[in-house]
């Protein structure tokens, strides 16, 4: 089902390739927001159904899949601050079953994959999933020596000091018959006692709130200095393996249950079931003594036990067949709405949200909620289909509201009890224009449909204050310009100093030296005083000059003038405009080469009567992105930004160099696995520039397969059609020619 409630069945290729871009967008912001900023934006529920729908897409459409595309990825990238670590065996994530039919849909797939084997006893596991950070670590000859977080599946960042400090975490195994080398996975968590006490301590402290134990683990775990992660007393749970040397054990049972030997903490709820009913039972046992666990968990983890049958039944787009997570319902409470704010984000997106009168929902207590947008509040779907029951029912000030904790995380409104309603509330009326800089907040029409968009943005772009801090992250992102050091972290600090305003202005922070290096000395004072509370230490500390000097300055710099020069189309992505992503920028840079060309035409689109006449035919391009670009060339409050930023950089000529002894070009190139000489967008501009096709699925017309290690079902399909297969190296060989 698509956003604005079509079967996908019935898209055109066109309209295809518009829904999996606007999906691959959305699952790559919430990605980003769990993974990387320990902070989801969405319901895991939301995402699933997302997901599924991306992979419908692309199961319906195999031309249409994208080199990077997220149905081969795991989660998010690997956070700034850290070394990478490469997993010789991915971590993945799970399946999910939300009720009792799915599982019993997990087990029936089961039988019907070992039918043959008539007398065989399918055996699994039923163990809590707990909701923390996974984490493996890396034991040689029974000795600790390497530990990283999952990242995204593939590369994770090194914690092995920060990990060292958590005593669930043996240094060296204990007992007998561990492999000469194993990685054991678990999960690693804050109890609800000391999350508390951090909450208090920091508190007294003066220090930040925290919100969840999740996020609050997550962040401890990637702390800078291992001893503020020492101070948070984290708690870890082991569960799975990864590489080894030898197999632990023939089961997933016996082999946890050697973890416990070896000295791990392990679930002493795990156990064996032959049965979807012993499942179930299992299921709704630990759902009931879920609240006095004394920790988080969202849910109960099913594997089939046998190791030897797990890899009979293998894995299918980034998950293993064998297993699947079963998540625990949503717990509900009541409360009331006392305002409604509205928020605005990288894109200008007017976000409502409701303040409520604190209620505490699943150990959590909870004073917002989102109300998504503009018709959310009214009651109603991108359709104009009612969400909260048969009727359209809107949100107002003053109503008393069902809330519950979708995937406990995301607060959500499930019912508005009317009988409740004061007789003095109205509707809400939704702001036309933006609460921060003034500037008119549209809904775009989307042609197809006929219809507005469900989500109003302010049309100031680069001159609202609201966007600025989430524009300048994007700006600097890996994708975008990729300024090493300069992460969101030091962006909001430099932001909340008034040293960054747009994005020219990090181009001149080495004019501002003394102003930066103070900004970053208090931060460094505050976050030691938070230590010093932490350890229960008060004392004032008055820093040297030669202790204010920050070390990482010059390399910071150094940093910021290595992207003077960027690539046409990471700097066309890197503004932030909305609906031109990555792909976008690229075809754009592809069509008009130089930045001024770019900037001509898409101050000539923006100036026409009809704007689709006068922009260029580009493919993969429609009416949205057409337009997106009317709103940014047509607002002249923009020009200045982007004429102070282009005296700063000078954006590279994109060049096709296809000379008559390239070796590719004309051929249609698939990438697939993990490159390791290269990322996947170096590899495809590489391609392109040689004038080769770059497509996301092989199929008879593919000339050429790059395979990296970990590639699968496209190396597959490569050998089926007799298409040439590359390793990277060979690949590299060739375009040098």
């Amino acid at each position: 089902m698509t956003a604005d409630g079509r079967e996908l069945e019935s898209l055109s290729e066109d309209e295809a390739r518009v829904e999996l871009a606007r999906l691959h967008e959305l699952l790559s912001a919430a990605d980003r927001a769990y993974f990387e900023k320990d902070a989801p934006e969405i319901t895991d529920a939301a995402y699933d159904a997302m997901k599924r729908s991306y992979q419908a897409l692309e199961s319906a459409f195999p031309e249409l899949k994208r080199p990077d595309s997220l149905s081969d990825k795991v989660a998010g990238a690997p956070v700034e601050g850290f070394a990478k670590v490469r997993h010789a065996v991915p971590m993945l994530s799970l399946a999910k079953a939300y009720t009792d039919q799915d599982v019993l849909d997990f087990i029936d797939r089961g039988r019907r994959f070992f039918e043959r084997d008539k007398d065989l006893d399918l055996v699994f596991t039923a163990e809590p999933k707990i909701d923390g950070l996974s984490a493996s670590l890396r034991y040689e000859k029974g000795v600790f020596v390497q530990g990283a977080t999952r990242g995204d599946g593939a590369v994770g960042e090194d914690i092995t000091e920060n990990l060292r400090t958590i005593a669930d975490i043996p240094h060296k195994l204990a007992g007998s018959g561990w492999p000469e080398m194993i990685e054991i996975r678990g999960e690693v968590y804050m109890t609800y006692a000391e999350f508390q006490a951090l909450k208090a301590r920091s508190a007294a402290a003066g220090g930040q709130d925290y919100v969840n134990p999740r996020n609050t683990a997550a962040g401890s775990l990637r702390q800078k200095d291992a001893s503020v992660t020492a101070s948070r007393n984290l708690k870890f749970f082991a569960y799975a393996w990864g590489a080894a040397s030898a197999e632990p054990a023939a089961t997933q049972f016996d082999a946890v249950q050697k973890f416990g030997e070896w000295g791990f903490r392990i679930s002493p709820l795990m156990v064996r079931a032959r049965s979807a009913d012993d499942l179930i039972a299992q299921y709704k046992l630990i759902e009931a003594q879920r609240a006095s666990l004394g920790y988080d968990i969202d849910g109960v983890v099913y594997k089939l036990d046998s190791l030897e049958l797990q890899r009979r039944w293998g894995f299918v787009t980034g998950e293993p067949r064998w297993a699947i997570a079963h998540k625990f319902p949503a717990e509900q409470a009541t409360t009331t709405v006392k305002r409604i704010d509205i928020q605005v984000g990288r894109t200008g997106t007017l976000a409502p949200v409701a303040r409520l009168a604190p209620v505490s929902v699943g150990g959590v207590v909870v004073e917002n909620v989102t109300l998504h947008n503009e018709d959310y509040i009214k009651g109603i779907d991108s359709t104009g289909a009612p969400i909260r029951g048969d009727e359209p029912i809107d949100v107002r000030v003053g109503d008393t509201v069902v809330i519950q904790r979708a995937g406990d995380v995301i607060p959500q409104i499930v019912r508005v009890v009317l009988e409740k309603r004061p007789a003095d509330a109205v509707p809400y009326d939704f702001p036309h224009t933006c609460p921060v800089c003034g500037s008119p907040a549209t809904r775009e029409h989307n042609e197809k449909t006929g219809k507005e968009d469900s989500r109003r943005r302010c049309t100031g772009e680069m001159i609202c204050p609201a966007q600025a801090v989430e524009r300048l992250r994007h700006f600097v992102s890996r994708g975008a310009m990729d300024i090493e050091g300069l992460g969101a972290e030091n962006i909001e600090l430099f932001f909340s100093a008034g040293l960054l305003r747009n994005a020219a202005d990090i181009f001149t922070l080495r004019d501002r030296r003394p102003e930066v290096q103070q900004a970053l000395f208090e931060r460094r004072e505050a976050q030691a005083r938070e230590r010093e509370a932490a350890k229960g230490i008060s004392r004032k500390k008055v820093l040297t000059a030669e202790e204010r000097t920050y070390e990482g300055l010059d390399k910071l710099f150094a940093a910021i003038d290595a992207q003077r020069e960027p690539e046409l189309d990471r700097f066309i992505f890197a503004l932030g405009i909305p609906h031109i992503g990555e792909t976008t920028g690229a075809a754009l840079a592809r069509t008009f080469g130089t930045v001024e060309e770019w900037v001509r035409a898409g101050k000539e689109t923006a100036a026409a009567e009809d704007p689709k006449s006068v922009f260029p035919s580009v493919d993969g391009i429609g009416g949205t992105v057409i337009e997106a670009m009317v709103d940014f060339f047509g607002n002249p409050r923009n020009d200045d930004v982007l004429d102070a930023l282009l005296v700063q950089v000078r954006p590279k000529p994109y060049v096709v160099t296809v000379s008559a002894d390239s070796q590719v070009a004309g051929k249609t190139v698939v990438f697939t696995g993990s490159l390791e000489k290269m990322t996947r967008g170096e590899a495809k501009a590489m391609a392109e520039r040689l004038g080769a096709k770059v497509a996301g699925s092989v199929s008879a017309k593919t000339d050429i397969v790059v395979a990296g290690p970990g590639a699968g079902s496209k190396l597959k399909d490569a050998e089926k059609h007799g298409v040439l297969v590359l390793d990277e190296d060979a690949w590299l060989e060739l375009v040098a020619k």
